[in-house]
């Protein structure tokens, strides 16, 4: 059984200028969403250090669109509805800080009102309840960014190449990777500001797995990755 839910696969091209609807793909895919699931390939020694933020700044690579190509979901309800507690609890007991404390930290990051996003071909659509909005994006670069922790991170951005499309005109991946790789998950960052006004956000990062994980897999991929 394949891994990846392909748009295409479907029937269901992502374009330019179609009302599409990948909603109509997720509701066809429900079939495929228990399958199993791919971790791709194994991180190298350098691959993991870079995932914990520590990384020369001449390993960091450009990368495509197509690296976080497929139909990923929201985790925003599962934490508010309380599945992620057994993440929330093992991050509280390895620092030392309450559940309470965690949740309001991440329940301030994962806010969002995008349910789905789909990639393909260069193309992004954003689901917003029944409302999609997509556009064709460009790749802008990538910024390294230093926190206040020490650790480094990567951000990725792409901008919106149709001035009367209503997706977010500039999106930023970040997903603890600094080179070519497929994403297994990401948090990303949206806005019609600036590039410049996203790389400043730090405390809202919605994070998105792919639509095939059903939430005991997503809360299995918190607690051992």
């Amino acid at each position: 059984m394949t891994k990846k839910i392909s748009a295409l696969a479907f029937g269901i091209g992502i374009g330019i200028g179609i009302g599409i609807g990948i909603g109509m793909v997720m509701a066809s895919s429900q079939a495929f969403a228990h399958g199993h699931h791919s971790h791709g390939p194994v991180l190298t020694e350098a691959e993991q250090k870079a995932s914990e933020g520590i990384f020369a700044d001449h390993d960091v690579k450009d990368r495509a669109l197509s690296d976080w190509e497929g139909i990923w979901q929201s985790v925003n309800p599962y934490l508010l509805n309380g599945d992620l507690d057994p993440v929330l609890e093992q991050k509280a007991k390895k620092a030392g800080k309450s559940v309470a404390e965690y949740r309001e930290y991440y329940k301030k990051g994962y806010a969002t009102d995008v349910d789905q996003i789909g990639i393909e071909d260069n193309v992004m659509e954003f689901h917003v309840g029944k409302t999609v909005n997509a556009c064709k994006y460009s790749y802008s670069g990538y910024k390294i960014l230093t926190y206040a922790s020490g650790k480094k991170g990567v951000r990725y951005l792409f901008e919106c190449q149709q001035a009367d499309s209503k997706a977010p005109k500039f999106v930023q991946f970040s997903d603890h990777t600094i080179a070519p790789r497929k994403s297994q998950h990401f948090h990303i960052f949206m806005g019609n500001e600036s590039q410049e006004a996203l790389l400043k956000e730090m405390d809202n990062w919605p994070t998105y797995y792919p639509y095939a994980l059903h939430k005991e897999q997503i809360v299995d991929e918190m607690l051992h990755h």
